[in-house]
This record gives C-alpha cells, sequence and structure tokens, in this order.
C-alpha cells in the first residue's frame, strides 16, 4: 500500500480543530452579565476588595458581549445569571457554564483571569484560558447565578510563552503608574452549555492516539495500525454532525486504546501541581488571587475526579488564603486531612537558595515547617524546588537538617552549555551531607499529559540501566492555574498503552520510596549544581539585594540582643514581631524577587518593605541593648559580628575602640595611606597602585596594574534580559578613566565620570587597620551596561574560594573544561579569597553577590583578578531597572587564609554599632576557635524559653571546640534546623558543666542546639 501518512494527519487535525470541536457543545444558552469596575484608590487601579465590599459599593449595569472591560491591573466584578433551558430535560449532556473573560492564545496565568463565586459568597472555581468551565447543579428551568471577581492582569508574556522577541521588549505594564487606563480585554462567550460527553470522549481519545503517532517512528507496526484505526473512525462522522457517528468512531478506536503498554515501558507517577511565583510579572496582591483561584480549580477538580492529587510548596501561599478565605482554607484542610492536597517542600516561599545566607535558610524552612506542622498535623519529606536559579553546595545539609530526605528540581534543564548526566542520582554537598535527587525528564515542571511529554520523558531519561521511572508534574504553572479535566482523561487513556510509557496518578512521596530503592550504587552528583543560565540575577536590581542582606543581618542582630536582655533583664523577647519581619524577608527572597528578575512594582514594593523592616528592627535592637548595658554615660561599642573586632568579643559590648593610627599624605600626586599593617598608595587617577602587607612585606597589587578599577562592559544577552549574562559581555571592555583624587581629611575622594552619570568613590583604611576599605557611590543612568570592580592580585591561584552558606566553595580558575568555562559569573557573599601557600586577598563586598575571577600572566608572573559586579542595566522587566543612586562598600585586605577572609566578611558585614552605657556586657555565647562560628542565638520558637544557638564550622577540616554560655544551662540537647529535639548529630555536642558545651562538628557542619536555661537573672 502506497504511505499517505501524512494525509491522515492532516485530516485528523482538521476533524478535531474544526468538527469535533464544534461538536462537543451540543447546545448553548444566553445569559445575562452585568459589570461593576472596582474604582481607582490613589495611583493604584481596581485594588481588589472583599466580597462584604463589593455588595455595599458595587452599581451593577448591564453589559453585552464584546464589552471591553480591565484597564491594567484592574479589577471588574461581574454577576451571571440565566435560567437553563428546559427543553434540556430530554437531551443527554451535561450541563455547565462556559465563561469567556476576553482569553488569548497565551499561557493561562499570564493574562485576565477570574474567580467565581456563589450568591453567598463561596468560592467556586478559577477561570483561566482552557479550563473556564464552572459546574452548574441545577436543573432544566431552574435560575443559575454567580458572580465573577475578574483581575485585568496585563499579559507580559509575549503571548506565546515567552517564545516571541516580544516578550523581552520594555513595556510600560509592570507598573501602575505607566499602564495606562485604557481597557485591555473584551468579554468573549458568556453562556450555559450542553455538552455531548460521547463527542468529548471522542476527541480526547483522538487527540492521544495521533499524539501517540507522531511520536512512533514511521518503520512502527503500531504508527501504521494508529493511522489506520483513525481514518477509519473518521470515516464513520458526518463532518456536518460529527456526534451521530462519534459513538461508532470511539468503537473503532477502542482495541486501540486496549492494547497494553510493554512490560519493559518506562513508568511515570504524575501528579497534580500549579508552580505559582509569589511575584513576577505580578505583584505579590496579584498573586494571593492567584493562589486562590488555582487552589479552588483543584478543589474543584477533587470533586468531580476521585483520582486527582495535588502538590503545593509555599506555607506563604496557604497563608495567604488562610487570612483572605477561611472558608475555602478549611476545604483544604479536608483534603489534605485525606492525603490528596499535599504540602511539600517545607519552605516559606520556594526561595532563592544563592543569595540567601545560611540562617536565612535555616528560617524559610523552620518558618514552612512549622506553619505546615500548624495547619495541617505534618511536615513534608519531599524537598521543591522546581524553578530556583541553580543550587549552591550547602542546601543538602540544610534539606537534610530539616527532615527532608529527598529532593526534586527541573530547573537544571536550563543550562546552555552542558547537560546534567543524570536525573535520578545522590546529591553530595559541602560537608558530605546525601540526598536523593530526581530531574523530571520531561523538562518541565508544567506538564500537560500530552503524548509527546511523555515521549520526550522515555527519550531524556538518562538512567534507564538503573532506574525505571520518573515523576511528571503537570497542571498549568508559573502563573497558576493547575491540572485540568482534560489532562486527567489524558493520563487515564495513557494510563496503559502501547507504545507509551506507563501513567500512575500518585503522590511524590511515593514516587520517591520506589525512585530512590531502585538503584543498587546510585550515581553521585559532588558540590553545586551550578545553572549554566540567568547568570546576570547576582547583580539585578540591587536596591533589592542590599535590603535582603541589610535586613538578613539585622534580624539575626536583633535576635541575638532581645535573647540576651531577656535571659539577663528579663525583658520580654518580641517574637511575635520577629517571626512577622523574618516572613516579609524569607518572601522576598522568592527566586523571582530576590534576584531582579520581576516587574517594576514588585521591586518598589520590595524596597519599601525592606525599609520598613529596617526601621523595625533598628528599634527592637535599640530597645535590647539599652537594656543590656543599662543607663550610662560610658562610650561603648557593641560587635554584632561574628568576630572578634578591636579587642571586642563577637555578640558583646566594651569600651569604644580608639581609632586606629592612619597616616595619609599626598607625595607627588600620588596619595599614601599607612597604618601598622598595611601601606597603600592611591595614583592620581583614583585607583590602587599598590598595597603592602606590611607583616609579609609583600604588595598584592602586581606591577603595572591598578586595583579597585572600574570596568563597563556593554550587556545585551540574547534573551531573559534581567535574567541573563551572555559569556560576550567581555568582548566590549571599557575601563573608566579620567578619574580625579584629591585627598580630604584623611580619605582619598574619587571623583569617575560614565558615559552618563558619575561614579565618586572614598578610599580609606578600614577603622580596624588591616584593609583598604572603598566606598563607592553610583549615580547610575546607563541601559544594556555591565559596571565592575575589578581586583588583580599579585598570587598564583589555582582556585578562588567564596562564601557560601555556612562555608565556601572552592571554584577553579582554568577553563579546562566546558563546565568550567561556564561558571564565568557566579554568586559570593560576603566575601571571596584568592592565594597562594603563605599569602592571599580577601575581596569583601557589603551588599554584592556577583563575581568573577581570572588568571593571567604577563611579564611579572601570573596576575590572579577578581571583580565584583556593581550594576546591570536590564529593560525587561522592568524598563527602568536600577536607574539612580547606588552605594558601595568594598574591602581589599592581606588574607592569608580563607578564616582571615571570613573574618574581614563578619567585619564589613555587621560593624559595631556605638552607644552609651553603664557598664559593658560579655556575649552570651563565646567559641573558644576561630573554626567554629556561632551564626545565631535567639529563643526558641516554640515559646519554650529555650535558648537556640547555631554553630557550624567554617575552616572545611573537623574541628573541636567549645562554646561558652554566659548563663548557667539546666540541659542540653542537639536539634534540627527547625528545632526538633531528636533529630541531630547527637554527638556532635555535650554539656561538659552548666555553662560549657563540647562540640566536635566535621567539616563545614552546621549543628543547632537547644539549651534550657535558669531562671533569667534580674539585675
Amino acid at each position: 500500500m502506497h504511505s499517505r501518512d501524512h494525509l491522515v494527519l492532516e485530516r485528523v487535525d482538521r476533524f478535531v480543530g474544526e468538527y469535533l470541536d464544534r461538536a462537543v457543545v451540543a447546545d448553548r444558552a444566553p445569559i445575562h452579565v452585568s459589570a461593576w469596575q472596582v474604582p481607582d484608590k490613589g495611583d493604584l487601579p481596581g485594588e481588589p476588595v472583599s466580597v462584604e465590599r463589593m455588595r455595599q459599593d458595587a452599581a451593577f449595569a448591564p453589559v453585552e458581549g464584546g464589552h471591553r472591560w480591565g484597564r491594567a491591573w484592574g479589577t471588574t466584578w461581574f454577576t451571571v445569571e440565566g435560567e437553563v433551558p428546559r427543553s434540556w430535560a430530554e437531551r443527554d449532556g451535561r450541563i455547565e457554564l462556559s465563561l469567556d473573560l476576553g482569553f488569548s492564545q497565551a499561557k493561562p496565568g499570564f493574562q485576565c483571569e477570574g474567580l467565581v463565586r456563589t450568591p453567598e459568597g463561596v468560592v467556586v472555581k478559577g477561570l483561566e484560558p482552557r479550563n473556564h468551565h464552572v459546574p452548574v447543579s441545577n436543573g432544566p428551568g431552574e435560575r443559575v447565578s454567580f458572580t465573577v471577581e475578574a483581575a485585568a492582569n496585563p499579559d507580559l508574556s509575549g503571548g506565546d510563552d515567552f517564545k516571541s522577541p516580544l516578550a523581552f521588549s520594555p513595556t510600560p505594564l509592570g507598573d501602575p503608574a505607566t499602564a495606562g487606563a485604557e481597557p485591555l480585554y473584551r468579554l468573549g462567550r458568556m453562556e450555559l452549555r450542553l455538552v455531548d460527553e460521547t463527542v468529548e470522549r471522542l476527541r480526547r481519545e483522538v487527540i492521544v492516539l495521533v499524539g501517540l503517532a507522531r511520536e512512533l517512528v514511521d518503520s512502527d507496526p503500531r504508527r501504521a495500525r494508529i493511522l489506520d484505526g483513525l481514518e477509519r473512525a473518521l470515516y464513520v462522522i458526518d463532518p456536518d454532525a460529527p456526534a451521530e457517528g462519534a459513538a461508532a468512531a470511539r468503537g473503532i478506536l477502542a482495541p486501540l486504546l486496549a492494547a497494553p503498554a510493554a512490560a519493559s515501558a518506562h513508568r511515570i507517577t504524575a501528579t497534580g501541581h500549579a508552580h505559582i511565583d509569589s511575584a513576577w510579572l505580578w505583584p505579590s496582591r496579584e498573586t494571593v488571587r492567584k493562589v486562590t483561584r488555582t487552589y479552588a480549580n483543584v478543589l474543584e477538580l477533587m470533586d468531580a475526579d476521585p483520582d486527582a492529587v495535588f502538590v503545593s510548596s509555599s506555607a506563604q501561599h496557604f497563608e495567604w488564603v488562610r487570612r483572605s478565605d477561611p472558608e475555602l482554607f478549611a476545604r483544604i484542610k479536608e483534603r489534605v486531612a485525606e492525603g490528596r492536597f499535599l504540602p511539600v517542600g517545607n519552605m516559606w516561599v520556594e526561595s532563592d537558595v544563592n543569595m540567601p545566607s545560611g540562617e536565612s535558610l535555616a528560617r524559610q524552612l523552620l518558618a514552612g515547617t512549622r506553619f505546615f506542622e500548624e495547619h495541617f498535623g505534618a511536615r513534608s519529606d519531599v524537598g521543591w524546588l522546581p524553578d530556583s536559579f541553580g543550587f549552591p553546595a550547602g542546601l543538602p545539609q540544610l534539606l537534610r537538617g530539616a527532615g527532608l530526605e529527598w529532593f526534586f528540581t527541573q530547573k537544571m534543564c536550563w543550562n546552555d552549555v552542558d547537560t546534567m548526566p543524570h536525573h535520578s542520582f545522590v546529591w553530595e554537598g559541602l560537608d558530605g551531607s546525601r540526598i536523593f535527587t530526581h530531574f523530571p525528564p520531561n523538562n518541565t515542571y508544567s506538564g500537560d499529559m500530552r503524548p509527546t511529554e511523555l515521549a520526550r520523558s522515555v527519550r531524556n531519561f538518562a538512567d534507564h540501566a538503573a532506574s525505571t521511572r520518573s515523576l511528571m508534574p503537570f497542571g498549568f504553572g508559573d502563573g497558576g492555574g493547575g491540572p485540568t479535566r482534560e489532562m486527567m482523561a489524558d493520563a487515564r487513556l495513557q494510563a496503559d498503552l502501547e507504545g507509551s510509557p506507563t501513567v500512575a496518578f500518585g503522590t511524590p512521596r511515593e514516587f520517591f520510596l520506589e525512585a530512590a530503592a531502585e538503584p543498587t550504587d546510585p550515581p553521585v552528583w559532588s558540590g553545586e549544581m551550578y545553572l549554566q543560565f540567568h547568570r546576570g540575577i547576582f547583580t539585578s536590581q540591587m536596591r533589592t539585594k542590599r535590603g535582603n542582606r541589610r535586613n538578613e543581618a539585622l534580624l539575626v542582630e536583633a535576635e541575638h540582643w532581645s535573647a540576651a536582655a531577656a535571659v539577663r533583664r528579663g525583658i520580654p523577647y518580641p517574637a511575635v514581631e520577629l517571626d512577622e519581619l523574618w516572613r516579609e524577608v524569607l518572601l522576598l527572597q522568592f527566586h523571582d524577587i530576590l534576584p531582579g528578575s520581576a516587574i517594576a512594582w514588585v521591586h518598589r514594593e520590595a524596597e519599601r518593605s525592606h525599609a520598613e523592616t529596617t526601621d523595625r528592627l533598628e528599634r527592637i535592637i535599640a530597645d535590647a541593648v539599652a537594656a543590656l548595658v543599662g543607663e550610662g554615660s560610658q562610650p561603648l561599642a557593641l560587635n554584632p559580628s561574628t568576630a572578634p573586632v578591636a579587642a571586642i568579643a563577637a555578640g558583646g559590648a566594651g569600651p569604644a575602640p580608639a581609632p586606629v593610627p592612619v597616616t595619609a599624605e599626598n607625595v607627588d600626586g600620588e596619595f599614601r595611606l599607612r597604618s601598622d599593617q598595611i601601606d597603600v598608595r592611591v595614583g592620581p587617577d583614583g585607583t590602587l597602585r599598590s598595597v603592602v602587607d606590611l607583616a609579609t612585606g609583600r604588595d598584592l597589587i602586581p606591577a603595572g596594574h591598578r586595583g579597585g578599577l572600574l570596568q563597563l562592559h556593554v550587556d545585551a544577552p540574547s534573551k531573559w534580559d534581567a535574567w541573563e549574562l551572555d559569556a560576550s559581555y567581555r568582548l566590549a571592555t571599557t575601563d573608566v578613566d579620567g578619574g580625579t583624587a584629591e585627598l580630604v581629611d584623611g580619605v582619598v575622594r574619587v571623583v569617575h565620570p560614565l558615559p552618563n552619570g558619575t561614579a565618586e568613590q572614598w578610599i580609606d583604611i578600614h577603622p580596624e587597620g588591616g584593609g583598604v576599605r572603598i566606598r563607592t557611590r553610583v549615580d547610575w543612568h546607563e541601559r544594556h551596561r555591565l559596571l565592575k570592580l575589578a581586583f588583580p592580585v599579585a598570587v598564583h591561584a589555582q582556585d578562588a574560594a567564596y562564601e557560601t552558606q555556612f562555608g565556601h566553595v572552592r571554584r577553579p580558575l582554568h577553563t579546562n573544561t566546558s563546565w568550567d568555562a561556564a561558571r564565568y559569573e557566579v554568586c559570593a557573599h560576603r566575601w571571596v579569597h584568592v592565594g597562594e601557600p603563605g599569602t592571599g586577598a580577601a575581596i569583601v563586598n557589603d551588599s554584592m553577590y556577583g563575581h568573577d575571577a581570572t588568571r593571567t600572566s604577563d611579564e611579572d608572573g601570573t596576575v590572579t583578578t577578581v571583580r565584583q559586579s556593581l550594576l546591570r542595566a536590564p529593560t525587561f522587566p522592568d524598563p527602568d531597572a536600577d536607574q539612580g543612586v547606588h552605594e558601595f562598600t568594598s574591602l581589599f585586605a592581606p588574607a592569608e587564609t580563607t578564616t582571615d577572609a571570613a573574618r574581614w566578611g563578619a567585619i564589613v558585614g555587621s560593624p559595631l554599632r556605638e552607644v552609651t552605657g553603664a557598664a559593658p556586657v560579655a556575649p552570651l555565647v563565646t567559641s573558644s576557635t576561630d573554626g567554629i562560628v556561632v551564626s545565631a542565638v535567639k529563643l526558641a520558637a516554640d515559646g519554650s524559653g529555650d535558648l537556640i544557638v547555631r554553630a557550624f564550622e567554617q575552616r572545611g577540616a573537623r574541628t573541636g571546640g567549645t562554646l561558652h554560655l554566659d548563663v548557667p544551662s539546666s540541659s542540653l540537647e542537639v536539634c534540627d534546623l527547625v528545632e526538633t529535639v531528636g533529630r541531630g548529630r547527637a554527638d556532635a555536642a555535650r554539656r561538659t558543666d552548666d555553662r560549657t558545651v563540647a562540640l566536635d562538628l566535621r567539616a563545614f557542619e552546621v549543628v543547632t542546639l537547644r539549651i534550657a536555661l535558669h531562671e533569667p537573672e534580674q539585675s
């Protein structure tokens, strides 16, 4: 027989798109629609209002089909009313409403959306593109009535899930102030429908079979039989009356759908999911409604389909629903109790995990776990971060330390150079902790159960030899939406289908229990999982990043002084306010907020929130410190850092230190700054020409090079503007020359001209005396430019050490492999260290994350250059990202070891506080060795009054030491990161007396201690 497969496929496509689509709806009936637009509130268009407020204020007016509604970000309420035709009593079919708010072809979650309620205000379900039906229980002749809260969210996606170049064009729609007032949408068909369920089932069966046929090779007999069956089935259908032949067509297809999968077929566990960004191309206030709409969709689906299960990860999302709609939250709790609606991940939000501090990630897990336990009675054992932009080496220890047994993500499939070699494997962290990890081989967290996705899962899966299964989260995501009845139907049709992998609905836990047990010797990936993409996120929206760094430190400091005041003075510990502030900062660490990849509205709110949080934390600190030091006139300095400063122990308060003697002079146009530790020369252009470590005599600046050099690059990535930094940025490098310097009050002041602004610097010796401090103020008005600050170092370094959570990672400076070359921009927290035996340098910052480090050679030897990324200027999604004034502090100091660098990072990150009081204050907890760092001291989250002390080993070597308590204890227990006793390594710590704890920590190990104290001292 001659092949005409392509004609069969074309005919099938036409029948589905032109005939079957139309025939699914057997009859339609009009409804009456009225609208009320929520009035603008100041600069904000149509802010959401409660049902009660709507009932009080609404003045509904009738509207017709095609009605234009919804200025960008506005809210419009609709009432829909109608009567089910009496004639439908004699006809078979399902009765439902279809409410088209004006949906386009863009993805669900990226355009207008709606929430349907009963007249009594009870949530029914969300309205999304491709899921805008509303179940109707009314019979023929009965009235139907609902309200719809419609959100006119603008489409910033380019119309096609970011495949269009328009997706990356600057747009005013991300800010209500510039979005305009014109209506964005026109109402589509709003009607009652009688659905022919036989045609509906036939349509799904045809879609699945033709999808499978397209995935099979031409020579596969199964493909030929499917095409033959499809052609025969469609020939019994009259294009003008498809319903009449639908049952017969299904009969022809039945044997094809009944053919079972091969015994060796790959097995897919399908779990409902809806990735909902806590803010991205919409503000968090809209995410509250997205979560509500999605959860409503899921509950409606569960009511109709007993197979439906659903996972949701962020405690913040549940909390939003709990506060905004208690009735809906109560229904969610019922499904959670059934084991069908599954909280996973145990984090407050799906955080970025590269830039938050170790304490922040511990608190993400603490806050999320406590919420799940309080409201649902259980915590999850599945870590869940499908969309974060790379995963640091310290994360496995933190996940395991919070009771998580397995980890799921899919983001590593985005690598732009190298492909991760496994989908099911063991991930080994910085300290040696291991966690079983899985990537879905269909490369998405928003599957829709099409045959092409199932086939891709089989084709991509890298571990067939040892593993037989993979996980597929399915449901519309990013902007929410969740799984649909069509996805459920397609999954069932492919549950056991020849030519396809098998599909079974299940939970992530069920999947991991089986998947982790399969390989007898699973592969191991050691160290960070660096995402070879989105490298610009370490620098975009620096105000958001600066606020995060500042408040991370202040939160830990506020807890420390407040705990000390509670223990020593009996002052009430402000637990409720501290928890509230932690949760606000944790929300702003979401993986599109802290990385700087959200719309202008989001970052403006983040900056305002960070400023308010700072003010409140400073008040908490001031109150606690005043109680600690007492009333008096003695000048004191408090040391909130984790390192001793000027003879003041970490966490203590002592006499304010005298300034370190420094000389500053102008010598023949150069400036010389000198302390008893370093000798610095600054050129007339304001760059460092020499930094001599007086202890060794080594000059850390290579001859002929300039330190503290500002450099500009063209930064125009091929796509994903705010996210990406292309390697080609280095092809266009311009040194910022022409600076003029002067000596003012012992400080070198420098003014550098920029093409569209200025950069001022103030260079001096840090008050500690051992490092050069550079304070930079930039009035930034560039577009698509990157500004870096370069520090060449006269050492032959093999690698660079970068601070990460509870430790540091070493990355090679060579580019021997593609994996090495791809790490041309990396994340560091407060410091980077480069060195050779006996000599090294610390490059320290107060608010930056993006860095690069390279090694070159010249006539005088090897030069290792570390550069801090100060500013970028992307134009999407925020066309004015980072415009305006920014301030940074950098420090360049001799540092032989990473411990020296870490000390500088602590000092710069948490500088001394000067106060007046009655007397010095001893630290509440003191470590006997600089190898063990006390990272947090607080009172327990459960309100017991126990003292929680967290410490970690910072050198990367097994270390013993002691912690001294300045107050007597009655008991000590090792706990996990979420303060649960019995889950930590018990032999890491032991109490030797009521004031001493002996520690024995492995390399980079984190230990959390719960210490019961005697009654608070009163003084």
